[in-house]
């Protein structure tokens, strides 16, 4: 199976070059697409700079300015399906996300899930250096989308999912609405809605070493008011 990590980037000159490496050096060929929303740091020049030592398994979409991680993704998994990949994942640059657990990603993939979640609420709560009240508003986020929505995910806000080609094929990527943190809980209501397999798999997340975090409260206010919406929502 052709799998591919799609990693959208703002100002992650720290991080960027090393997850490149990473992500490269593990066993399952897994390439990389990163979506670059300008970043004035030189992030691109440094993604840039990698993909002439391996051009045919890192690619970059660049865009102009800020415009959402929602509308990032949704540019990628499009680039994704255009390249007949079966596999494709999510993933932030700053290793927040262990790289290393693509692989357990990829194994429920390929065993029993249509969508595998990289769940840091599903065994207890596996957060690490976050400040108390980032971890209780995510925590109680995630609450709040089960309360709401009756979608049995105990982390709905998740950053690090893997989807089967067919569940993207399936879900109009075009009608995603949220597109900042809500984009996550969207994605996997609407793959829910359509009858897909979620799975979770127990991570531990470690917060950001080097650059600086993108949580803002609009994106906390947008992800918030978003999930009242969903179940009203047509899916089919």
């Amino acid at each position: 199976m052709r799998k591919l990590v799609i990693i959208p980037t703002y100002n992650e000159k720290e991080n960027v070059a090393a997850m490149i490496d990473k992500v490269l050096s593990l066993d399952g060929n897994y390439n990389l697409l990163f979506v670059d929303d300008g970043s004035p740091d030189g992030t691109a020049d440094i993604i840039r700079d990698k993909q002439k030592q391996c051009p045919e398994r890192i690619s970059l979409i660049c865009r102009s300015g800020k415009l959402g991680l929602g509308t990032a993704y949704i540019a990628g998994f499009k680039w994704a399906l255009e390249s007949n990949y079966d596999l494709i994942f999510e993933m932030d640059c700053d290793f927040s996300h262990n790289p290393d657990d693509l692989k357990r990603l990829t194994a429920r993939l390929e065993a029993d899930a249509d969508v595998a979640i990289g769940s840091r609420y599903v065994r207890g709560v596996n957060v690490v250096n976050w400040p108390l009240s980032r971890l209780l508003m995510s925590y109680f986020a995630s609450k709040y989308v089960k309360i709401i929505t009756g979608m049995p995910v105990c982390d709905a806000t998740a950053g690090f999912v893997g989807y089967r080609a067919e569940v993207l094929r399936t879900i109009d990527l075009d009608r995603v609405q949220m597109i900042g943190y809500g984009f996550q809980i969207e994605m996997k209501y609407t793959a829910w809605k359509h009858k897909f397999r979620i799975a979770e798999e127990s991570i531990i997340f470690v917060d950001r070493e080097a650059g600086t975090s993108k949580m803002s409260s609009g994106i906390f206010g947008e992800a918030f008011f978003g999930v009242l919406k969903l179940p009203f929502r047509k899916f089919n």
